[in-house]
């Protein structure tokens, strides 16, 4: 966001319904958002959350995936606590899974990020980066760009 001078659109998270993120909410950020005269291109979820701990429900999934279909927007899924639950019986579903079960026209026409790391769930080696965006439903020109924009930004890894 810095990079392109964006603007930051929150959504709210209904606490007493274990951080639920609820269509109506989400939609409702964008009609304010929009109404000012902001362009929106991506929407980012964090799921399972930092520092909540919440999962979000298949139904919650659902609905992000059918608004950024709706609304032309790219889906971001920082997945990279999906090993760290918890709480007895929650479960981690996949954005890239959900927009599969959803089947046409959300699985050829939502564009997502899906973003994993193995230096948070797998390792616990907080100090070593690594981990993985896959990019779904992107064109190859969309995806030689973000090589490009992400090759000019790589730092070595640091212990301590």
């Amino acid at each position: 966001m810095t990079l392109e001078s964006g603007t930051l659109v929150p959504y709210y998270l209904n606490e007493s319904e274990g951080w639920s993120a609820k269509g109506d909410e989400i939609i409702k950020s964008i009609k304010e958002a929009r109404d000012a005269g902001t362009v929106i291109r991506a929407m980012v979820v964090i799921n399972p959350g930092n520092p909540t701990g919440q999962v979000l429900k298949r139904s919650d999934l659902e609905d992000i995936v059918k608004i950024c279909y709706e609304e032309n927007i790219m889906l971001v899924a920082d997945q990279v606590y999906q090993e760290n639950i918890y709480k007895e019986g929650l479960e981690f579903l996949s954005l890239k899974k959900v927009m599969y079960d959803l089947g046409e026209p959300y699985w050829s026409d939502v564009e997502l990020i899906s973003m994993h790391s193995v230096s948070k769930g797998l390792l616990g080696e907080c100090g070593l980066r690594g981990g993985y965006a896959e990019c779904v439903n992107f064109s190859d020109r969309a995806k030689a760009m973000m090589y490009k924009l992400k090759s000019i930004n790589l730092c070595s890894n640091t212990i301590g």
